[in-house]
């Protein structure tokens, strides 16, 4: 198994688990300039170069010995469950990706067809019932994560308690699990807590969200597009990440988190 979606620095003064739609591109890119000085020219998640993924053949080696024997500080980032799921409705099935193509090819038609969700023409950019089309969205998301149907359910909108697990199933140890709702305090823990080759000053990196634009933009508050029944849906699908993230399944209108994260607890559940 190993560790998917685990990137290091290449001076290995870092380690992260990298949980889509949790601002990922932004710390993936700290990571990249601690080392080098500068930003990668484009989307973190292209680089072939420059930092340690798991995906790179040549980096399994050095980030499993680096885990394994817990050499450099670990960490990870996570998200509210409901504007997640939210933001991956607008970003992977709503929107064109950078390619100019559809996400995952003919799962968009599929989803129109099957679930009837509307998804703004072609272009993403015509007027359609987000409320509505999302919900039919929800349905699919919570098939495909309970019955693997009609496909395996997607690293966007799986839970991030199955991200964060295999990190430590696999001998891994967090030291440090933030929340994409307080980035800049989050983030600021782990430059300070690690010595890197380039200092990194938070207050003016600017926020890689790759994601933006891809397409409509969401019009309504995010608790408008959740009744009863898609709550329910939700609970069902992210119970784990909503308890042992510390956040608030009654109310969609709270993206905070209600209380601390307990990394022992995190440890001990996701490691079993």
């Amino acid at each position: 198994m190993g560790f998917p979606g685990t990137w290091m620095t290449e001076s290995e003064s870092v380690v992260y688990r990298v949980v889509p739609k949790c601002a990922c591109s932004t710390i993936g890119q700290i990571m990249y300039y601690s080392d080098h000085g500068q930003f990668f020219d484009g989307d973190i998640h292209d680089a072939q170069s420059g930092l340690h993924k798991w995906a790179l053949e040549g980096s399994q080696q050095p980030i499993a010995h680096n885990v394994q024997t817990h050499k450099s500080y670990a960490f990870t980032c996570v998200r509210n469950p409901y504007t997640r799921i939210l933001s991956s409705f607008f970003d992977k099935i709503c929107g064109i990706q950078r390619n100019g193509s559809r996400y995952r090819g003919n799962m968009v038609p599929m989803l129109v067809y099957k679930y009837g969700v509307e998804v703004g023409g072609d272009d993403g950019k015509q007027e359609f019932d987000q409320i509505a089309s999302f919900r039919r969205f929800l349905l699919f998301a919570r098939d495909t994560i309970r019955w693997r149907r009609p496909m395996d359910p997607d690293i966007h909108w799986s839970a991030m308690s199955g991200h964060v697990s295999t990190f430590i199933s696999n001998g891994g140890q967090y030291d440090n699990i933030f929340w994409t709702e307080t980035f800049n305090d989050g983030m600021q823990k782990v430059v300070d807590a690690i010595d890197t080759p380039h200092q990194v000053d938070l207050e003016t990196v600017p926020r890689f969200n790759e994601s933006e634009g891809h397409g409509p933009k969401r019009q309504h508050p995010v608790e408008d597009y959740f009744d009863d029944l898609s709550m329910h849906m939700v609970y069902e699908i992210y119970k784990r990440d909503f308890d042992l993230f510390k956040y608030d399944f009654e109310n969609p209108a709270n993206k905070m988190p209600t209380g601390e994260i307990d990394l022992d607890e995190v440890h001990a559940k996701l490691g079993a």
